[in-house]
């Protein structure tokens, strides 16, 4: 089961939805709560506004499914697929994750803070202009991701595999250089300044 950072378990479910068929649903408006879902089919789902607080999903497949402003509040996920998924202006706050799969996946705006992502695979996935303060990234393979304009403030970045990937205009402030991977990492040159001072060398411009 996924584990956050601190130690709190995945929330109780009060009623189960099993191998449904939620292939194309449209999701706008609708509202579920301490809900666990297990091999749950939504593919190509779509929808504004809807909200999933305190849920639990299982193998549930949300691949090429698309998410605008939706909430996932403090839930987990468990061996799903978000294959070429996209959620944008989303709210994933204090949301865990365990062994998924995130190929494609874009991420555009929204609040992922203390989101739980340790080890994940997100070498082919992209983050623009979102808030992932304190998330844990844990050991995250990153290598090739796109992070642009993240506000990775207080986020857990130890081990975490970054080379060559887009950091570009993120808040950089908790990454420590000697215990992550950056070759080849693109930064821009006010990034370059708080790396080089968190290793305690002295910049100057002249």
């Amino acid at each position: 089961m996924a584990d956050r950072k601190d130690g709190r378990p995945a929330a109780p479910t009060d009623t189960t939805i099993a191998s449904a068929d939620w292939d194309s649903r449209d999701l706008t408006g609708e509202r579920h709560q301490n809900v666990l879902f297990v091999d749950v089919d939504m593919t190509e789902a779509s929808g504004v506004g809807a909200a999933f607080t305190d849920c639990t999903f299982r193998g549930v497949r949300f691949n090429a499914s698309t998410h605008t402003d939706a909430a996932f509040v403090n839930c987990t996920f468990v061996r799903c697929g978000f294959f070429d998924a996209t959620f944008t202006g989303c709210k994933l706050v204090g949301s865990a994750f365990d062994s998924c799969t995130y190929d494609l996946l874009k991420v555009q705006g929204g609040d992922w803070s203390f989101t739980g992502l340790p080890g994940a695979d997100l070498r082919r996935a992209s983050f623009t202009d979102v808030r992932m303060r304190e998330a844990d990234l844990t050991g995250a393979r990153c290598a090739g991701a796109a992070f642009r304009g993240v506000d990775l403030s207080g986020a857990w970045l130890d081990k975490a595999d970054l080379s060559g990937c887009d950091l570009r205009g993120s808040d950089l402030s908790s990454l420590d250089p000697r215990t992550a991977e950056l070759t080849r990492a693109i930064i821009d040159p006010f990034q370059a300044i708080v790396l080089a001072t968190s290793l305690g060398l002295d910049v100057r411009d002249s």
